[in-house]
């Protein structure tokens, strides 16, 4: 038996429009429609069913809404549809009615048969009266499968007979996404799914059968990821830890890639004295005042060239600014610390090349010292009077011919003290120490340097942040971002659970920013952005939210401006990012807001709930209500990289495949006996983690 169209419409009808607004549509459900089961829609589906879909004639297509809220009212009759027996005495009936979310217009593609496109938003809502309709198979699949460029599958809509939930990467990605859950609600795995899933995808539409050239950084503060990336395959990254195993490298961020901000925050540097000594300290050490050890000999006379650079440009400043006279003593005291450092590179070189300079500041010193003795103390001390400026001129013409053997004066360009140069941790403590005294202020500076002193002498920090000066930063680049095309160049996990937990941040703000500047220069010199995308585990330790009006923003603080600057900036250099959190409420309110995509798993905290809510608009916060009631494994996927928010049941990963996040399996242990049968037994040696937390060499070792 075959239906008219009109016929088969009919057969679909459920109820009618009640009620109608731009943002709430009234339904009136019929007596006949379903009211467990619907069987005549293409095949045996739940309805009626929160959150569901259904649809509503419009003018050109149908109106999707998402079904928010039931309920039954108590009417004195039924609202039968045809002709009325007023003959009969209706006795008391429920009414069935149901509240939907207008989601967006469902039409049918022109010139091919049962092809629909789902479009969010809508520009004709239908009018009282209006039939509402349960969609067929095709059409419902097709409000959950529409889109562009749906290049990976990372699982199935439940609520919609179980259709294939696809995204674009370039919205997933590009714009951020966050993944929020309850600890134990399948974050983990959704995040190193998306990451594998993107991978192979990526790599079956290659025609060269060659790995994609992707490049996915994780900062796992947990170690999970280690066993979700290793071994063979296709899929698989370099792992970067403290302590590494057979197959992994060692976690290096040397601490001359740290900034002049980054160097304060974390030694609390003071705003009024420290801080500027301390730029200062940084800036005449990278340009050089203090040799570096285990240089090339061009790379020596480069730091050398610098050196000279910076103390002829310091002494022009002084001149042109009357320091000479009007801060004599200074002066003094400054240019005999340049004559103590060309005493050194003279002994460092085994050379007699600074002899000359060093006699003219000398002579110099000598005319202009005086030696004095303070009326109350009655000690001795020493002062300069004001220098005449042929004297300096004759030390400004010694640097500049010293200079020009080695290839003229460089004049740094921005706050150099930012720029990643290699020095040794100890010159610039030492350094600080002669700052201090040539400026007089050793009792503001001597906790400073006591810090820093006390900070490089750590033998478990020195690890990470030791001087490294075999590392360079191109190489570092190409380990810690990837080079042209290496088969491990799609992932790199940082393993930072044995970091010591007080330089964790530091070592993640680093490395985040140093990451992001390299792909700012890639993008300026190379005129095209290389995408890469950087994974943030449990972020709401790393980028939480703090107080503005803070004077001296601790670690923690610079640590989270740094994922602020780049949630709003990344996108424009080709760097996205992806935070996965427990605790949303946590976040910084900043880089959540730039956040445009959004996976969240079971939710069952108060004030969570509420910050997620605030995310989606107010006709959409029906579905959020199942975050707290969510099984493991399924997740809501919202924004800009759906078309509509979609209950998804994301797809399985092999144990092997899983991060290293299961639950403790106490009943197992007690017992002796796994859910399989196999025996469980945990053998317990404290003695070998106790040498290997003590750092004992393996021949002390038993």
């Amino acid at each position: 038996m075959s239906y008219t169209p009109f016929a088969h419409t009919e057969s679909l009808r459920i109820g009618t429009v009640d009620f109608i607004s731009p943002d709430e549509v009234k339904v009136l459900l019929d007596i006949e429609a379903p009211d467990s089961v619907a069987m005549n829609a293409g095949g045996v589906r739940p309805f009626p069913r929160v959150n569901g879909y259904v649809i509503m004639p419009v003018d050109d297509g149908y109106l999707v809404g998402q079904i928010e809220w039931m309920t039954i009212e108590r009417s004195v009759f039924p609202k039968r549809r045809g002709i009325q027996d007023f003959g009969l005495i209706d006795l008391p009936y429920p009414l069935r009615k149901m509240s939907l979310n207008p989601l967006g217009t469902l039409r049918k593609q022109s010139g091919q048969e049962e092809t629909y496109l789902f479009k969010r938003g809508s520009d004709a809502l239908p009018s009282v009266g209006s039939p509402v309709l349960l969609p067929t198979e095709k059409q419902l699949r097709s409000i959950v499968e529409s889109g562009e460029r749906r290049h990976v599958c990372i699982g199935s809509s439940p609520l919609a007979a179980y259709a294939t939930v696809c995204i674009d990467p370039d919205r997933l990605f590009g714009r951020h996404l966050a993944v929020l859950g309850n600890t134990g609600s399948g974050k983990s795995c959704s995040v190193a799914g998306l990451i594998r899933w993107s991978l192979e995808a990526a790599k079956a539409k290659r025609q060269d059968g060659k790995n994609p050239h992707a490049r996915f950084i994780v900062l796992d503060p947990n170690g999970e990821y280690s066993r979700a990336f290793a071994g063979e395959g296709d899929v698989k990254g370099r792992i970067f830890k403290v302590s590494p195993e057979a197959g992994e490298l060692a976690l290096k961020v040397p601490l001359w890639f740290w900034n002049s901000a980054e160097w304060a925050s974390f030694n609390q540097a003071s705003v009024k004295t420290q801080r500027p000594l301390l730029k200062r300290a940084l800036r005449e050490v990278k340009a050089g005042r203090i040799g570096i050890q285990g240089l090339s000999e061009e790379e020596q006379k480069l730091e050398l060239r610098r050196y000279l650079s910076s103390t002829l440009i310091t002494i022009l400043r002084d001149l042109k600014a009357g320091a000479i006279k009007s801060d004599a003593t200074k002066f003094g005291h400054y240019l005999e610390a340049i004559a103590a450092d060309f005493v050194t590179k003279n002994a460092k070189y085994s050379s007699h090349c600074f002899d000359g300079i060093i006699a003219t500041i000398q002579l110099a010193i000598d005319k202009r010292k005086r030696n004095g003795t303070d009326k109350e103390t009655k000690k001795n001390f020493t002062y300069y009077v004001a220098f005449y400026e042929d004297e300096i001129e004759l030390i400004c013409c010694d640097l500049k011919q010293i200079l020009a053997n080695y290839g003229g004066i460089i004049y740094q360009e921005g706050p150099d003290e930012d720029v990643p140069l290699p020095f040794h941790g100890a010159d610039l403590a030492d350094h600080l120490q002669i700052l201090a005294e040539q400026e007089n202020v050793s009792q503001f500076l001597d906790f400073l340097i006591s810090r820093i002193r006390t900070f490089l002498s750590d033998a478990k920090i020195n690890s990470v942040v030791g001087d490294s000066h075999d590392t360079k930063l191109d190489q570092w680049l190409n380990d810690y971002i990837g080079d042209n095309g290496s088969d491990d160049n799609q992932i790199v996990i940082l393993d930072l659970s044995l970091v010591p937990t007080d330089v964790v941040h530091v070592i993640t703000a680093v490395t985040a920013r140093i990451i992001f500047e390299a792909l700012q220069r890639y993008r300026q010199i190379n005129k095209v952005t290389l995408p890469t995308v950087l994974v943030m585990e449990e972020a709401h330790t790393f980028v939480k939210r703090y107080k503005d009006d803070a004077e001296n923003h601790d670690m923690a603080s610079i640590c989270c401006q740094v994922f602020e600057r780049i949630a709003r900036e990344g996108r424009k250099f080709g760097l996205g990012l992806v935070l996965s959190s427990q605790r949303p409420s946590e976040l910084s309110p900043t880089v959540l807001s730039q956040c445009n995509s959004f996976l969240l798993h079971r939710i069952s905290n108060d004030r969570d709930q509420e910050l997620v809510s605030r995310l989606v608009p107010d006709n959409l916060r029906g579905l959020l209500r199942e975050l707290p009631s969510l099984p493991s494994q399924h997740a809501i996927l919202l924004g800009w990289t759906s078309e509509l928010p979609v209950l998804v049941k994301m797809n399985e990963l092999p144990q092997s495949q899983q991060p290293h996040s299961d639950d403790p399996d106490y009943w197992d242990v007690w017992t002796g006996i796994d859910k399989d049968g196999e025996q469980v037994n945990r053998d317990v040696n404290w003695k070998s983690i106790a040498d290997n937390w003590q750092r004992k060499p393996s021949s002390e070792q038993e």
